[in-house]
């Protein structure tokens, strides 16, 4: 398959006085695997079905390997769509339902039978051609939809929540070989999703939508660690957002007086030369949790604390600790035989500087 670039230049869609989407501006690399991140009403499925041609916007822009497909129907274009129901019909066998698109195409019937079977052997279900969808597994099903779509070598694929309808183990499972696929076919793929965990661990890069307005675009371990603004650092990952206010010293760095939870020292980059009130995201992995005698490294800001709640979350356990009039989500990596701080324990937090930002806005 021919890898293709997908860019939207303003691209502009209201439904009457609502703007669903506003000035989206996206490039999108030829073989990237990207995601559209965001909460539900954001916008993301509604420009993957613009993308598709089943919505039309009214202002800017949708360029596919460099042509204008505004004024393409959806058939007209060379984009498959994988929905998030999968969309199989119940009536037809597993080889006719990917064969549909080709059937309908009017293809000969030596090249339907060549494109099919070499479909179904991509997803591993060519001993399945007879079966009805009623007779496979959700994770079977979503197989289908992925070899009926990829079937008719679209130049990109687009997935609407497609693994949604899973078990979390299935869904870890089928992301991976949906990531492996992709890589082999090199196809221009994006993925939307809510599901943070699922667009960190597949995509290349990823935008992240509020309200029809994307907000930050970066690789996962950007937007992670270096969030645009309060909101992408709050729905990438957990985060405690903690008023303070900065200062700048004449070496660049800059120190932040934390409310309740003591001075921090900021690099240049971290600081982004903010002065004055601030907001600095810290991750539940940036403190360190100890009993009031623990020996308290002096390269931390300390506070003491009390255990509000305690999860236990497997590689860790996450605590709500309330120090210094804040509530903070606390991560402590577990470790077999170790115990855990129950509700009601004193503690001291300490507060890792080099793993802080400061939230612009």
């Amino acid at each position: 398959m021919k890898s293709v670039s997908v860019q939207c230049r303003g691209i502009g869609l209201s439904y009457g006085a609502t703007e669903v989407l506003k000035d989206v501006n996206l490039e999108i690399e030829p073989g990237e695997f990207y995601a559209l991140l965001g909460p539900s009403g954001s916008g993301k499925s509604t420009l993957l079905r613009l993308i598709a041609g089943f919505v039309r916007h009214q202002r800017g822009e949708l360029l596919v390997d460099g042509q204008d497909l505004t004024a393409l129907e959806p058939w007209e274009r060379q984009v498959g769509l994988v929905f998030q129901n999968y969309a199989l019909w119940p009536h037809l066998t597993v080889w006719d339902n990917v064969a549909f698109g080709l059937v309908e195409r009017r293809m000969p019937k030596e090249t339907i039978r060549r494109k099919v079977g070499a479909a179904l052997e991509l997803v591993g279900l060519s001993s399945f051609g007879e079966r009805r969808p009623g007779q496979l597994s959700g994770g079977q099903q979503q197989r289908v939809a992925l070899a009926r779509t990829l079937v008719i070598e679209p130049q990109v694929l687009l997935l609407d929540e497609p693994l949604s309808n899973l078990d979390k183990t299935l869904r870890v499972q089928m992301r991976q070989e949906l990531h492996a696929m992709q890589r082999r076919l090199g196809v221009t793929t994006i993925f939307v999703t809510h599901d943070q965990e699922e667009a960190m661990t597949t995509a290349d890069r990823m935008a992240v939508l509020e309200h029809g307005v994307v907000q930050q675009v970066g690789t996962p371990m950007e937007l992670y660690d270096e969030p645009a603004n309060a909101f992408v650092a709050g729905f990438v990952g957990t985060t405690n957002l903690v008023p303070g206010s900065a200062r700048l010293f004449a070496d660049g760095s800059v120190a932040v007086e934390l409310d309740g939870l003591g001075t921090i020292r900021l690099s240049e980059a971290a600081g982004g030369f903010m002065r004055g009130p601030v907001t600095v995201a810290l991750r539940p992995g940036a403190f360190v949790l100890g009993s009031r005698r623990v020996v308290r490294d002096a390269r931390l800001a300390w506070t003491e604390g009390v255990v509000q709640a305690a999860e236990f979350l497997g590689e860790t356990t996450r605590y709500r600790v309330q120090a210094g009039g804040q509530v903070l989500s606390v991560d402590e990596v577990h470790r077999i035989g170790q115990g855990r701080f129950a509700p009601g324990a004193e503690v001291v937090v300490g507060v890792d500087g080099t793993q802080a930002r400061l939230i612009p806005g």
